[in-house]
């Protein structure tokens, strides 16, 4: 089991954590002195209170917490964040307000979940042809005729 390095910045901050045995992502939870209303259609930056060392070759993928999306509307309003290797600062959560009414984020509240994944790095190159697929150029739809 992997091990990553997660700095204290405040006090209130909690560790991510997991819902279940199970659960794939770690939850990251609001590090707030007072609640923040979020109106329709408006985006709130909402700290964790933490930093941590993504591992080298791994990214941090930051996603919304299902019932909160579906449910209240609260989501990432880049729809999933990046946290890459390098960065060392603030993980900040930007929650965008999808629905029709305004909603509080409590101090402590659960906000997003995040994902430790590897990435690769590859090099690009121009190239005159591309190997041939049963899909080729087919787009939007295309799979599903």
């Amino acid at each position: 089991m992997e091990t990553i390095r997660v700095k204290v910045l405040r006090p209130g901050a909690a560790l991510p954590a997991y819902g279940s045995a199970g659960a794939a992502g770690a939850d990251l939870t609001a590090c707030l002195d007072e609640p923040v209303i979020i109106e329709p259609g408006q985006t709130a930056f909402i700290p964790t209170g933490i930093a941590m060392e993504v591992p080298t070759g791994c990214a941090g993928l930051v996603y919304a917490r299902s019932g909160m999306a579906c449910k209240q509307g609260l989501a990432p309003a880049n729809k999933v964040g990046v946290i890459d290797s390098d960065y060392r600062g603030e993980i900040v959560v930007a929650l965008h307000n999808h629905g029709g009414e305004s909603r509080t984020v409590e101090p402590g509240q659960r906000i997003a979940q995040m994902i430790i994944t590897p990435v690769l790095q590859p090099v690009y190159e121009v190239a005159e042809e591309l190997s041939d697929t049963l899909r080729n150029a087919g787009g939007f739809g295309s799979t599903g005729k």
